[in-house]
């Protein structure tokens, strides 16, 4: 999907209410549409910069990173007026290692208005105190599934921050883990091309990860106004996946057949700018560093009932990196704000593959596999000017044009070498017609990022599939058109409603390979359209105290000829609906609040030149939770999950021939992972 809504329930999880909207404030350019101070969401009792940005009513954070470089400004929040210069360690990261503490204010801010190229609709400024003492604030996630395939019992995930300064510079740190231990199970039906029962494969599969990591940030501001920052992190990625399933009971051919996956990841960003005046503008100079390096190996073995074992094992190395240098610099002129930027990029991903088979002697043996050692990398540069103007009281207009130009180099079975220069740009208009009615549209040409993994081969020894190497990927490109409208009900909430549409060209889909087999690839073109409506209702002035709802609602549909078919279906594999609804009721002058959330989301099937494939929950997955907010100065919540019953449900088709509907075998399943319990320990230091 290339309408990006990153993070569409962020902030739903943990909701408060009593937020006491505060009318708009003035600044030079009337920007600001509501300030919200730390106190406003006393109820809560908010530990981090990120816990008071989840409560600002009708607002998701974008974490952003998903545009080609840094390119224009792609999230929606700031801190002290100033972007985070990070990807993968974006906004979301920085709010969690501010404390409380150190926040004075949030502003929530026309991003049109802004001195910051690309940012338009609504945007949080968190601003700090100029003098912090150092904090510090913790949390601590156990949690326990009693049912289910596999109990689980999560005991290792935690986050630890602290947040220091003085009066010219801050610095934050944080050291956690996120763990997960996860399992299902269930039965799996299998049917031959006409329909018939051929199997019933009773399955189990365990899922397990840490993810453990350290993160910081160091930013400084000199007496002149220069102004230095800093953000890095390192993590760790350490995943195994176990699926046992128990095939052709009472048959012949009985036997149990064994995945297990494993990764082995380690990877690191560093990202630093500096802005400082030059002449009658500011230069901003950005610079950033990522690497990833994932060690992979995915295996089956088949044990049959008369003691015969075969097996499959696929390993990879993949290494891939991204460097960014961009220079920014800022100027008014003609009553307006301008800012020219240039950036270039370097970007490789690096795979050593193998492909192995069981002997008849037990021992894994090495196969011939095409391209199992390739390069893909990509030098890229760009160049935009955008100009920022208010026309009146009302309406605020932002402008950028550009382009780019990228040569993409791959290297393995075959040499091949291509380059492209790509327009990309924006209009944007910020309507405010009265104070509490806010509207934005946005037309956009856009360039898409491509997924280097799409270009080489890969096997998927789970499924029994294998996609070839397609040297020909090309970046898709779109029109994208957004209409906003944003309501405040001043203490009785807020309401958002989003449209678009997108216009794609090359788009990235799965198509046949001249020479044999298939692949992503590029089909001509695609359109995508939908809405998002968000609402925040507190019950404060019309019904009871200490009352809220926020309620989410997602829908897309896209369009795109199927090239074996020539029909029109769905993007392979894209957001297709969602839904969210959380309840809230703190209890006054108590330390106590409890409510529910139920969500559901849904994507569309994954088509694939021979299958078609589904993956979706059974039903909406709901959750209840209790809190209380000072135990012993601690803030405890209690959370019990899929109180429903939800089940993962999978099912696919595959043909020998999709064309003229010639079934090979279909898939169905349903697996039960049971409810679980949640701790959330918080508190500060």
């Amino acid at each position: 999907m290339y309408f990006r809504r990153t993070s569409l329930f962020l902030g739903l999880l943990m909701l408060t209410t009593n937020v006491s909207l505060v009318d708009a404030s003035s600044t030079k350019e009337d920007a600001i549409r509501q300030t919200y101070y730390p106190g406003d969401f006393s109820q809560f009792v908010p530990r981090s910069a990120l816990d008071l940005v989840k409560q600002v009513p009708g607002f998701n954070i974008d974490e952003g990173g998903d545009d080609r470089g840094f390119g224009q400004a792609d999230t929606n929040v700031l801190i002290n007026g100033r972007r985070v210069s990070g990807k993968s360690n974006g906004p979301a990261e920085a709010l969690e290692r501010l404390s409380v503490d150190s926040v004075i204010r949030l502003e929530v801010v026309d991003g049109a208005s802004l001195d910051i190229g690309g940012i338009s609709g609504q945007v949080v400024n968190v601003i700090t105190a100029a003098e912090k003492e150092t904090t510090g604030l913790f949390r601590y996630t156990p949690r326990f599934r009693p049912t289910g395939a596999n109990s689980e019992e999560r005991l290792r995930e935690f986050t630890v921050a602290m947040t220091g300064g003085d009066d010219e510079s801050e610095w934050t740190v944080q050291v956690a883990n996120e763990q997960r231990i996860f399992g299902d199970a269930g039965d799996e039906v299998v049917r031959d091309s006409v329909g018939e029962i051929t199997d019933t494969r009773s399955e189990t599969a365990l899922n397990e990860f840490d993810r453990p990591s350290i993160s910081g940030s160091y930013s400084r501001v000199t007496e002149s106004g220069n102004a230095f920052n800093l953000v890095a992190e390192l993590n760790g990625n350490y995943s195994d996946r176990g699926e046992t399933s128990e095939r052709l009971a009472g048959d012949p051919d009985e036997n149990t057949r064994v995945l297990s996956s494993a990764e082995d990841e380690h990877n690191y960003e560093i990202g630093a700018d500096y802005e400082f005046d030059l002449g009658a503008g500011r230069l901003k100079l950005i610079g950033l560093h990522r690497f990833e390096s994932s060690p992979t190996i995915d295996r089956t073995t088949t044990t049959f009932v008369n003691g015969l074992v075969e097996g499959t094992a696929f390993r990879r190395q993949a290494d891939e990196a991204e460097s960014i240098i961009r220079t920014e610099f800022s100027f008014p002129a003609w009553d307006s704000q301008w800012r020219w930027s240039l950036e270039a990029t370097e970007n490789y991903l690096d795979l050593d593959s193998q492909l192995d088979r069981l002997s008849a002697d037990g021992v894994f043996i090495p196969v011939d596999l095409p391209d199992a050692k390739a390069r893909v990398e990509e030098t890229r540069t760009e160049s935009t000017l955008n100009v920022s103007n208010r026309l009146n009281e009302q309406l605020t207009l932002q402008a950028t044009v550009g382009a780019e130009y990228s040569e993409i180099r791959q290297t393995g079975s075959a040499n091949v070498t291509r380059d492209f220069v790509r327009p990309k740009g924006f209009l944007a208009l910020n309507y405010k017609p009265r104070d509490d009615l806010f509207l934005s549209a946005k037309l956009e040409r856009a360039v898409g990022q491509l997924r280097f993994f799409d270009f080489i081969a890969s096997v998927d020894v789970n499924q029994e599939r294998e996609d070839v190497t397609n040297v020909n990927l090309v970046p898709p490109q779109s029109w994208d058109f957004t209409l906003e409208a944003q309501r405040s009900l001043g203490k009785s909430g807020n309401l958002t409603l989003s449209l678009f549409y997108e216009d794609v060209e090359d788009i990235v889909d799965r198509i046949p390979i001249e020479g044999g087999g298939q692949a992503p690839g590029n089909i001509d073109s695609a359109s995508a359209y939908g809405g998002f409506f968000d609402a925040t209702l507190l019950s404060d002035e019309f019904l009871w105290k200490g009352g809220r709802a926020d309620l989410s609602l997602g829908y897309m549909t896209s369009k795109v000829k199927d090239p074996i078919l020539g029909n029109t279906r769905k993007i392979s594999g894209d957001y297709y609906k969602s839904y969210e609804l959380s309840l809230r009721q703190d209890f006054n002058e108590t330390p106590w609040a409890i409510g529910a959330v139920i969500d559901y989301s849904e994507e569309a099937p994954n088509v694939r030149i021979d299958e078609v494939g589904f993956n979706n929950k059974s039903r909406g997955t709901l959750y209840f939770f209790v809190e209380h907010k000072d135990v012993m100065g601690l803030t405890v919540k209690a959370f019990a999950w899929n109180l429903l019953g939800a089940e993962n449900r999978f099912r696919r088709t595959v043909y020998s021939d999709r064309l003229a509907d010639e079934i090979l075998f279909s898939e169905r399943r349903s697996r039960n992972f049971g409810y679980s319990y949640t701790f959330v320990i918080e508190g500060a230091f």
